[in-house]
């Protein structure tokens, strides 16, 4: 019994009781609004940038939607922390103001106990943050860059109009009838100038455009159609096919340009890719670049639990004090520091500087910190040094107040 008393305790201890339950009710629809609003700023300036490049290259929504969607993991990572800041605050703001604290404090319940289940959160979103920047992140990077170069250098070849001519520098083609997603084409006709010695005229009742799961090449498939080959010094032949495939990027340069493979840069491996890379080596990218990725991605995820400390200790209003710059001084906090690790990056990357001055330095000092202040918003030191006197127990009555236990037979 005496073995199993210690996880029982803890496991007691972590379990959200009446309070905790109220105090995550009270967060959750302030989170999900900031979340809303911040991820909503975050991609409205490149929402206007991928609309005005989609319409000047006449591609589909779906090409929009795809494209917006690899910005996501993104910007969920820069959000999910501002969110988290925002809401914990709100929720200890409004419950300072109205008393709420301080009846529990009255009560026994210490503003690190208030705190608790808001720490468990961050823990939990902290481990949320981690697969977002080690696994989603990188993926997402290279699927929207191989996209985004697709979608603004490949011009016709994505995505065709019916009865327009689409033109690069070796073949023009037209279709009478084009479908919304510009993969499937009827009453094709195509001029290929590729082999300079000869001229291909090929037309087909059908044509298929398509990516081949190895993402060699882009191709274009033609069902029912004739080939007439015109060359200068002979007469024209003229073939006929029920099916053939024709390259449209012969030379491949655009092709590996918008799929080359995944892990070019640093930004677009994963944490275990990092890791590896570091310990054998990557003969693409710098040992140094590796280094500082691994570190800063490590880092931003070790600090996002001492965030909602940090809106707790901001967010108390004294007796009689009109306003609050808490947020504010939170908001320069987490910008600031978001900064410096991207300084400290630049210096691991850049002048090989040891990332535990320049990176883990700076996280320490911001936990510290974060726990500092609430140290102060409680008391000060003082108050954790001194024990005072003995209260009888207490439980929340079902009012959600405090209440002393009385003695059986009292």
């Amino acid at each position: 019994m005496s073995r199993m008393s210690l996880p029982h305790r803890i496991v007691g201890k972590l379990s959200p009781n009446t309070m905790d339950r109220y105090l995550l009710r009270q967060v959750v629809p302030p989170f999900a609004i900031a979340l809303g609003v911040v991820m909503a700023a975050l991609l409205l300036e490149r929402l206007l940038v991928l609309f005005d490049l989609l319409a000047a290259n006449g591609s589909s929504m779906k090409t929009f939607v795809a494209l917006l969607s690899d910005l996501v993991p993104h910007y969920l990572g820069l959000a999910l922390p501002a969110a988290m800041c925002v809401s914990v605050f709100s929720v200890i703001r409004r419950m300072s103001a109205n008393h709420e604290i301080d009846a529990l404090t009255a009560g026994g319940v210490s503003i690190f106990r208030i705190c608790q289940p808001f720490v468990l959160t961050g823990a939990i979103f902290g481990l949320l943050a981690f697969s977002l920047y080690g696994f989603i992140q990188p993926y997402a990077r290279y699927d929207y860059r191989s996209a985004f170069y697709f979608a603004s250098h490949a011009g016709w070849t994505p995505h065709l109009q019916s009865k327009m001519f689409a033109e690069s520098d070796n073949i023009l083609l037209t279709a009478e009838t084009v479908d919304h997603a510009g993969s499937r084409m009827w009453n094709v006709f195509i001029r290929d100038q590729t082999d300079k010695a000869h001229v291909r005229l090929i037309s087909a009742q059908k044509g298929y455009i398509y990516i081949p799961a190895d993402g060699s090449k882009i191709r274009l498939d033609l069902v029912d159609g004739t080939i007439v080959t015109d060359s200068a010094d002979k007469s024209p032949s003229i073939t006929e096919f029920t099916r053939t495939t024709r390259l449209i990027s012969p030379e491949a340069k655009l092709d590996d340009e918008a799929y080359r493979r995944r892990g070019e840069t640093e930004r677009e491996l994963t944490v275990p890719e990092l890791y590896y890379g570091i310990r054998h080596g990557n003969p693409t990218i710098s040992h140094s670049y590796m280094i500082a990725e691994l570190h800063f991605r490590l880092a931003r995820t070790a600090a996002i639990p001492f965030i909602p400390i940090l809106a707790c200790a901001l967010a108390g209003v004294r007796k009689r004090q009109k306003g609050n710059p808490g947020l504010a001084i939170a908001a320069i906090t987490l910008v600031g520091f978001d900064h410096t690790l991207q300084m400290g990056m630049s210096f691991v990357a850049n002048m090989h500087t040891s990332p535990l001055l320049v990176i883990w330095l700076p996280t320490l000092a911001f936990a510290v910190i974060c726990i500092c202040m609430l140290i102060h918003q409680a008391g000060g030191i003082r108050i954790l040094l001194t024990r005072g006197p003995a209260l009888p127990p207490r439980e929340l009555s079902a009012d959600g107040l405090p209440r002393r236990i009385t003695e059986a037979g009292a």
